[in-house]
């Protein structure tokens, strides 16, 4: 049983690091850490079990992993081909297409320079899988706690209820994607008032882009109030360009209405985790719901998410894959 102190010590730091705060990354690479050590540790008991008990564990371990890579570059190039005809050939509606034929380009990369008998050949394949290992577990790691944030429930009174912007129509209407932010808004502020809580402020947070005839605050908070919201149950932020603005200047905002507030922020379930690093980051106090988003729409806005999120970690992430690189380079080298 020793095989599993790893995974046991991994669980007891997400445990730990959760109840401290929900929205860090570390939270999910913990999570990733501990499913990586469990498996290792069953394969462990594989040779003590009954053979067909075994064999079920390998296939899960190895078996299943490798089918559901195959069946994910299906659904993504699948995806992707929707996503074009649905929203168009912008690069941005491209990614999960190209990570898809990613996934493919990378299992024909193996298959066929892994079996040159070539020493440098078998270094580079290494480094490529490896590399590619290293930003899949992150990328794993990233769609599962996601998820798990994602089930977060508003438990108790709050003081604010924080909608983020995003582009609007014709410059001055709320598309289908803002409104479902502000349908889940609407949807926390009646609760609160129906179990007898405070009654929280709605504050709709978004500037003017150059090519809007209004700040998306101000056509998010008339959206609102043509729903039968009342007009002093609405607050406006109507500066911020970013995500990291519109949590920061809210802060403000709340922080001058009273300085012990509590809240919950609003944006689409894809963004949830991200909007919840970033509201840490900002030290807003509250969590971040999502609301529901076009089932089409949510792949290639996750990997999107996933990209800004790696980034955002460049200086960890960028140097262990340049170690990879240079590790991968002196094996190929020296294999000579």
């Amino acid at each position: 049983m020793y095989a599993f102190v790893p995974a046991a010590l991994f669980l007891a730091l997400f445990g730990v690091s959760v109840r401290a705060d929900r929205r860090r990354f570390r939270n999910a690479v913990y999570l990733g850490l501990t499913f990586i050590f469990a498996s290792i540790g069953l394969l462990t008991l594989v040779p003590d079990l009954p053979h067909g008990l075994g064999g079920i564990i390998v296939a899960m371990v190895f078996l299943v992993p490798a089918l559901g890579t195959v069946a994910l570059g299906v659904f993504l190039i699948g995806n992707g081909l929707t996503m074009v005809r649905k929203e168009g050939r912008r690069p941005a509606n491209l990614l999960s297409f190209m990570a898809g034929v990613g996934i493919f380009a990378l299992i024909s990369f193996v298959l066929t320079l892994g079996n040159q008998g070539s020493q440098r050949w078998d270094a580079v394949v290494g480094g490529v899988v490896f590399l590619a290992g290293y930003v899949s577990f992150l990328f794993l790691c990233f769609l599962a706690y996601a998820y798990l944030y994602g089930r977060i429930k508003v438990r108790g009174d709050v003081d604010y209820v924080v909608m983020l912007g995003s582009g609007l129509i014709g410059g001055d209407r709320v598309p289908p994607l803002l409104a479902s932010r502000l349908r889940k808004g609407m949807e926390i502020h009646d609760a609160q008032i129906a179990r007898g809580g405070r009654v929280p402020l709605l504050l709709t947070s978004g500037g003017k882009g150059a090519d809007e005839k209004v700040a998306e605050a101000r056509a998010m908070a008339d959206w609102l109030i043509a729903q039968g919201v009342p007009q002093d149950h609405v607050r406006l932020e109507d500066r911020s360009r970013t995500t990291q603005e519109n949590l920061g200047f809210s802060r403000e905002i709340m922080l001058a209405g009273d300085p012990g507030y509590r809240c919950v922020v609003v944006t689409n379930n894809f963004h949830a985790f991200r909007a919840a690093m970033t509201a840490r980051k900002a030290g807003v106090n509250g969590q971040v719901l999502g609301s529901p988003t076009a089932k089409y729409f949510w792949p290639s806005a996750t990997i999107r998410e996933f990209v800004a999120v790696f980034w955002e970690h460049k200086i960890v992430n960028l140097g262990i894959c340049g170690a990879i690189v240079a590790l991968t380079a002196t094996l190929a080298v020296n294999a000579g």
